[in-house]
């Protein structure tokens, strides 16, 4: 079961191309009603909301810099590797 392993990469990386999307079209496109940036702006703020939400309720400044993309795709990452190896210690995959 090889292949469950590539979806749950594939979607890891889909989601991580969607955020870097998301950094880049704010720079680019100030308008919020802009349909691409809603488009994915929709797709990406229920994964990114509460990693928002664990740095406001940890106290931590940012200042202007919003660091709740990084720490969206670092958990993306381990939480992916967490369920292959899980999946290998246990032969699915």
């Amino acid at each position: 079961m090889w292949q469950l392993e590539r979806a749950i990469n594939y979607f890891i990386e889909l989601v991580q191309i969607l955020i870097i999307a998301r950094i880049l079209l704010s720079f680019l496109i100030r308008d919020p009603n802009n349909n691409l940036y809603r488009f994915v702006f929709q797709l990406t703020e229920p994964i990114m909301a509460p990693f928002r939400n664990l740095i406001y309720k940890l106290g931590i400044n940012t200042g202007m810099f919003d660091f709740s993309p990084l720490l969206t795709m670092l958990a993306l990452e381990i939480l992916a590797r967490i369920i292959i190896g899980l999946l290998r210690a246990f032969n699915y995959a």
